[in-house]
């Protein structure tokens, strides 16, 4: 017997988080913020305290004053590069603390 209303996996993902936009929002915001170890490395990795989304805003606390102000400097290729690693606009500023 064959089934006829068949669909592949990330059909139903697909389906089931456009009836949930929040659940959508949420996988993005986690995968900015693997985003940032994984763009900027294992040594900026190692400054970083704590990261966290709020309102489209990206707070970030680094434990080095140098690190921080370089990163400021570089915040918009910074916003960039975690919003191409998202493939989605997650993200519309740093504030790097």
């Amino acid at each position: 017997m064959k089934r006829r209303n068949t669909q592949t996996i990330g059909e139903v993902l697909k389906g089931f988080l456009e009836e949930h936009p929040e659940l959508h929002e949420k996988i993005l915001e986690i995968r900015v913020q693997r985003g940032w170890g994984e763009i900027l490395g294992p040594m900026i990795r190692q400054y970083t305290r704590n990261i966290y989304i709020k309102n489209h805003v990206l707070y970030v606390s680094l434990t080095s004053s140098v690190l921080r102000n370089e990163l400021t400097l570089n915040r918009e290729k910074l916003i960039k590069s975690l919003n191409d690693y998202a493939a989605a606009e997650v993200i519309h500023d740093i504030v790097i603390r």
